[in-house]
């Protein structure tokens, strides 16, 4: 019963959205809205081939090794930064200022310094993606409950040992509040680096698509990108319920208190 409902949840509104496409576009003949019953005909023909090995694993491979090196970074320099006032104060000004920078607007300048590479593409989801993770780890550090911290000093408590067992779980819930912003941008900035002088991936794929005015491939590849989305939501849940189980339970208490 509780796995039924929880698909119902999962289920339900997309099927009504389409069911309310369906009926919005029975018996209408328009060039840019394809009915829900071509375009998945169309998305079937366009994306179950070659263009799974051509386009789409290259553009995840891309997305995964520029999400991953922002979240190392960004993790490891916010644990620096968050633990030493003095360089929070110094590095604050020249953080807000990079963070107030779109990353679209950096693709050309990187295309000029590293060419048109994949390497450049993997840089521009790292520009954009650092700063979500980067700062709520800052922030999660300098909240760390001030009773508990002293606690730790007076135990001896120190190096490695801190970090482990104080630190990370306790500035855990933003540093993964900072990742889950991180994927939606590294999905959007995924899609804008292969726009640009790009031969190949999703975003070079539908632009292709729309300059060719092949509307229902162009709809298909908007589609992946949202399963791709969809998919790496449900990816981070699954992750986060296992690494801050404490937390969860905790706010289960506190509600049923």
């Amino acid at each position: 019963m509780r796995i039924a409902k929880g698909v119902l949840y999962i289920l339900g509104l997309p099927a009504l959205l389409v069911l309310i496409w369906w009926a919005s576009t029975l018996g209408a003949k328009s060039f840019f809205v394809p009915t829900p019953g071509t375009l998945a005909t169309t998305f079937a023909e366009t994306w179950f081939g070659e263009r799974i090995f051509s386009d789409v694993a290259p553009s995840i491979l891309r997305l995964l090794v520029g999400v991953s090196a922002a979240i190392i970074v960004g993790i490891l320099a916010g644990l620096l930064i968050g633990s030493a006032k003095w360089l929070r104060a110094l590095t604050e000004p020249v953080l807000e200022f990079f963070r107030a920078v779109p990353p679209p607007v950096l693709v050309p300048v990187l295309m000029l310094l590293m060419g048109i590479s994949d390497s450049m593409k993997v840089v521009v989801i790292i520009s954009g993606c650092i700063w979500p993770v980067l700062l709520n780890t800052v922030e999660g550090v300098r909240a760390i409950d001030g009773v508990l911290s002293d606690s730790a000093q007076t135990y001896g408590i120190s190096g490695w040992a801190r970090v482990r067992y104080l630190v990370l779980p306790s500035a855990g819930p933003q540093i993964l509040a900072g990742v889950r912003q991180c994927l939606s941008i590294g999905l959007i900035l995924m899609v804008i680096s292969e726009m640009f002088a790009s031969s190949s991936g999703l975003g070079f794929t539908i632009v292709q698509f729309q300059r060719s005015f092949a509307v229902p491939e162009m709809w298909s590849g908007i589609v992946i990108l949202g399963l791709i989305g969809v998919a790496l939501s449900f990816i981070f849940q699954f992750t986060e319920r296992r690494i801050l189980r404490w937390y969860h339970g905790l706010r289960e208490v506190e509600n049923a208190v």
